[in-house]
């Protein structure tokens, strides 16, 4: 597949900026990241890949899953922080879950990619 100097699929090129904060190889890394933004932030990001979402599936649904390419995995990882962020977004409003205090929860396993 084509790929950019922006390291992801050259079809996706727009989503280059948030790839630094959002691609993220662990559920652990982007769940601190979705801590360390504001609300604003966190909308920001959403806004720009909700919309390409459902074309990003389809596109990664064009390839095997267990031989992703480099630029293909970055995209598949923005999507995995779009999901996490979605529910700051769209259901709590603000980056945290309200009303957990000081509660937290590690992962104990990562998807295969």
């Amino acid at each position: 597949m084509p790929t950019t100097a922006t390291g992801l699929p050259a079809q996706f090129a727009e989503l280059e900026p948030w790839v630094a904060d959002w691609a993220r190889p662990t559920r652990q890394e982007r769940y601190d990241m979705r801590l360390s933004k504001t609300f604003d932030q966190l909308a920001a990001f959403y806004d720009a890949i909700a919309p390409r979402a459902e074309e990003a599936v389809e596109y990664l649904n064009t390839l095997d899953l267990g031989d992703l390419p480099e630029d293909a995995t970055r995209l598949l990882r923005l999507l995995y922080s779009m999901i996490l962020v979605s529910y700051a977004v769209n259901v709590f409003h603000q980056p945290r879950i309200p009303d957990s205090g000081a509660a937290f929860f590690d992962t104990t396993a990562e998807p295969a990619v």
